[in-house]
This record gives structure tokens, C-alpha cells and sequence, in this order.
């Protein structure tokens, strides 16, 4: 095999290291393993050449070294877990699961990989099957999880409770997720790039405005700022507007360490966030904020609770 013209392919997905091909007998090159009598599935050593990318992939981002360490285990261990593929009826097959080890045994110089070749009648049963495998095995961050599960409800017509259930997530952590989405671009592609941790991305969803976060988000990769510092200074922050525009709060409350201390309680019960100003008066009230019907629904459950 050539070198495989690696450097001028790379981070261009599976079509550029695997092309399609024309059609082919393919009874006379597929070597059959074992069926899975349980699941309809069954298994082969298929030839890595009449392997067609997944249109629904959801991965986007492949690290080279995390790359180069699979080819390594590939080496000392061989394929431990096979591909899913779904057979064409042009003869290809169509990835399911499974490109980091397609592109792995392609660098490699592999001819064969073995596969489970699932039955699988629509490009929609296609869609959610290829997202919920790959978010089940694939070491996708946390962006590419978030655009997952946006699909899944949007092209595959899930609710939030549908798919918690179908990837085996509590509902809130599908919450969670979605909300990353909501930061501006610049931070997206730093979580993306796994130069901002989730907690701290997290935290950002705090601030009140895009330009709060990306001022906090700064302020992260230059000084370093921790998740408590970013959860303190969003704090801080509203303390002081809230002073500022609203002469019916108490100034001796927002600062108060107790209510701080509710105010974070009741965001981490609810996962969202959570204002409280008290009047004159002594009363006062709760803000808690959603991000969508379903969302809205969540908050509703675990008041019920």
C-alpha cells in the first residue's frame, strides 16, 4: 500500500480515505462469523475498501493521537470490538459505527475488518442508530454529544425523556448538554477543542449576556480562572446590578453568604439558573429560568418531586 497520502487527508473524514467504489459480487469476498441468533445481527470480515462513510456521522473532530494509540492497540490486540455496518444494494456498506477503527486499519494497511451487518430499513432508522451507537462507544466531546442529541430530537422526532432513555442518561444531563449549544461560537469551538472543560463552559451559561461570557471566557485562558472563580464573579456581578436596578431588593441579602449558598443549592437541584430577590416588604421572589418546552417540562417534574 502507499503512504496512504495521509497528510493531505487527514481531518477530512472517512470519504477521503475510503472512496467509493463500483459495484461488485459480494458474496465472493465477504467471510462469514458467527450470527447473533438474539438480535437478527450477523457478522463478517468485511473488506475495508467497499466501506462507505456514515452520512450521519456526528463525529467531526479526530485527534491524531488518540489515533495513533488505537492503531498501536490495534497491533498488539487486533479488532476487539467490530464495526456496525449496514449492507447496500449497491453492494457497499454503508458505516453505522466504527470510524476511528476504519481509519485506524486503513493507516495500518489492514485489507478486512470485522463488522456487525445490522438490518436497517431507512436513512431515519439509519440516523438515530448511527448517533445512539456513537454516542454509546465513541469518545465524541462535548459539543459533538450536544449536536447529537439536538438531532436525535429534531430529525428523529425525539423528546428530551426519549432519548435519556435511549442512550441510557438522566434526563437532566441531556439538558445540560443541549444548553452548551447556547454559548456564542468562540467558546463552542474551544469546549470543541478541549481547551475549555464542560464545567467550565457550564459555569459561562451563568452569565446574563454573550458579552459577560466571552469577557469570563477570557479570562479563562489567560489567567486561568477556575469554575468556582467564573460561578463567584458571575455572582458578584449580580449582586451588583441587581443593587443598581432595583431599590425594592435587599443590599443586605444579595450579599449575604446564606443566600448565596440557596441560590447555588437550587441551581444545582434544578440544573438552570436561578435568581432570588427579596422586597422590602420581606417577601420576595424565585426566578427559575428554562430554555425550551421541554426543559420547561423537566423543571415542572422535579418540582413535582
Amino acid at each position: 500500500m502507499s503512504d496512504f497520502k495521509s497528510k493531505s487527508v487527514l481531518g477530512k473524514g472517512l470519504s477521503a480515505l475510503i472512496p467509493r467504489i463500483p459495484e461488485r459480487d459480494e458474496q465472493s469476498t465477504l467471510k462469514p462469523l458467527p450470527r447473533d441468533e438474539n438480535s437478527g445481527t450477523s457478522t463478517a470480515e468485511i473488506e475495508i475498501s467497499r466501506i462507505s462513510p456514515n452520512p450521519f456521522q456526528p463525529r467531526q473532530d479526530f485527534d491524531q493521537r488518540s489515533l495513533e494509540e488505537l492503531k498501536q492497540s490495534i497491533k498488539q490486540n487486533g479488532i476487539i470490538q467490530p464495526i456496525a455496518v449496514r449492507r447496500m444494494m449497491s453492494g457497499i456498506y454503508e458505516l453505522i459505527s466504527g470510524e476511528r477503527r476504519v481509519r485506524a486499519s486503513q493507516e495500518l494497511g489492514l485489507k478486512t475488518i470485522p463488522a456487525y451487518v445490522m438490518q436497517v430499513e431507512s436513512d431515519a432508522e439509519m440516523l438515530e442508530l448511527g448517533l445512539i451507537e456513537n454516542l454509546q462507544r465513541e469518545n465524541l466531546n462535548p459539543i459533538e454529544i450536544s449536536l447529537s442529541f439536538k438531532r436525535l430530537m429534531e430529525e428523529c422526532k425525539l423528546t428530551q425523556d426519549q432519548v435519556a432513555e435511549k442512550v441510557g442518561k438522566e434526563r437532566s444531563t441531556i439538558t445540560n448538554f443541549l444548553r452548551l449549544l447556547k454559548l456564542p461560537e468562540k467558546i463552542r469551538q474551544s469546549v470543541r477543542e478541549n481547551k475549555l472543560s464542560m464545567g467550565h463552559a457550564r459555569a459561562l451559561l451563568g452569565a446574563v449576556d454573550e458579552k459577560t461570557q466571552l469577557k469570563l471566557f477570557n479570562k479563562i485562558i489567560e489567567k486561568g480562572w477556575s469554575v468556582r472563580k467564573i460561578e463567584d464573579e458571575i455572582k458578584g456581578r449580580d449582586s451588583k446590578k441587581s443593587g443598581k436596578t432595583s431599590s425594592s431588593h435587599s443590599p443586605t441579602l444579595r450579599g449575604n453568604a446564606a443566600f448565596n449558598q440557596i441560590e447555588t443549592r437550587l441551581r444545582h437541584k434544578f440544573g438552570t439558573k436561578i435568581t432570588i430577590s427579596k422586597n422590602a416588604a420581606g417577601g420576595g421572589e424565585i426566578g427559575i429560568e428554562f430554555y425550551n418546552p421541554d426543559d420547561l417540562e423537566r423543571l415542572i417534574d422535579l418540582l413535582d418531586t
